[in-house]
C-alpha cells in the first residue's frame, strides 16, 4: 500500500533508518582527537600517528604498561600527563621514532623514560641493554634520578657513567669488550 506521511515526518523516518558508516565514525573520531591536541597545544607531523593518552590509567589498560612502574608514577604525584607526555608516550609505545620539543619543566624526561622501561619488559643479566647520552652531567643526573624512581622495586639496575675511568673502576677492566 501507500504510506502517507508529511515532510517532516519523511525526514525522521530518513534520519532513523540511516546508521552510521565506519567512515562516518572514524572521521568523527578524528575530529574528536584533534579537537583534544588542539586544546592542549599538541602539534604533530606525520601519518598513521596512535592517539594521545589523556591520563596515566590509559597506560595500563591500552599498553600493558607495568604495574609497579604505574604505582612508581602516581607515587611520584604524577596524576594527568603533560602535553608531550600525551602524545610522545603512545607514540613511542607503538616503536615509532620521534623528534619532539617542549619547555623545560614540561615532562619530557618522564615522556622517553616510561617506553624506555615498558620495551625492555623485565631485567635480565645480560649488561647495558639501552643507552641515554646527555649533553651535560646536570642532564644526565636529572635523566638518572628520574629513571631510578621510576624504576624502583622493578629489578632493573640504572647506572651514570660520566667517567673512562671510573666506569673501568666500576664494572671490571674488561667492560669495554664485554659491552
Amino acid at each position: 500500500g501507500i504510506k502517507w506521511m508529511s515532510s517532516l515526518e519523511a525526514k525522521f523516518e530518513d534520519a532513523k533508518d540511516k546508521k552510521p558508516t565506519a567512515e562516518k565514525v572514524e572521521r568523527l573520531r578524528r575530529e574528536k582527537i584533534n579537537r583534544f591536541r588542539s586544546q592542549h597545544r599538541i602539534n604533530v607531523q606525520g601519518t598513521d600517528l596512535p592517539d594521545p593518552i589523556a591520563t596515566f590509567d590509559q597506560l595500563q589498560k591500552e599498553y600493558k604498561v607495568h604495574p609497579k612502574i604505574m604505582e612508581n608514577i602516581q607515587a611520584a604525584g604524577f596524576h594527568v600527563p603533560t602535553p608531550i607526555q600525551m602524545q610522545a608516550i603512545p607514540v613511542m609505545l607503538h616503536g615509532r621514532e620521534l623528534l619532539a620539543s617542549a619547555p623545560t619543566g614540561s615532562g619530557k624526561t618522564l615522556a622517553f623514560c616510561i617506553p624506555l622501561l615498558t620495551h625492555l619488559k623485565q631485567p635480565r643479566n645480560k649488561g647495558f641493554r639501552a643507552l641515554i647520552i646527555s649533553p651535560t652531567r646536570e642532564l644526565a643526573s636529572q635523566t638518572h634520578r628520574e629513571l631510578v624512581k621510576l624504576a624502583e622495586g622493578t629489578g632493573f639496575r640504572i647506572h651514570m657513567i660520566h667517567k673512562a675511568a671510573e666506569a673501568a673502576k666500576k664494572f671490571g677492566p674488561k667492560s669495554s669488550k664485554k659491552f
